[in-house]
């Protein structure tokens, strides 16, 4: 985990996204009802699925035996970084791969990318 601006800290999925920014894992956090059912109305017209509110519930990626987005649960890139074994991709060797390119393009997350590149240029 990084600092954020209010130090506490903050879960960097595998992929570079904010776990503890995400809606999904900020509605699970709260147990919000209103915001699983928000939330999986913009994502199925967004991503163009169908997501019920009840399948917004996520404790964050990095962590094993826990709740998971149903998407997080067939991740490759998850399911990379934890064969792995490293805290995101950032420590991986190989990073930048195909199958981050691959996400970033689909859920459009310039600042997953960014938030991983900073993380590098620390190591």
């Amino acid at each position: 985990m990084i600092k954020n601006n209010r130090n506490s800290p903050k879960m960097v999925a595998f992929c570079g996204i904010i776990c503890s920014n995400c809606p999904a894992f900020i509605a699970t956090s709260e147990d919000s009802d209103p915001k699983r059912k928000d939330l999986a109305e913009l994502w199925s017209k967004e991503f163009n699925t169908e997501i019920k509110p009840e399948d917004i519930n996520c404790d964050g990626c990095l962590l094993v035996d826990k709740r998971l987005f149903s998407y997080c649960q067939i991740c490759e890139i998850r399911k990379c970084g934890l064969e792995k074994n490293v805290k995101n991709c950032a420590y991986c060797e190989e990073f930048p791969c195909k199958k981050l390119g691959k996400l970033w393009n689909i859920i459009k997350a310039p600042e997953a990318k960014a938030t991983l590149e900073e993380i590098r240029k620390g190591l």
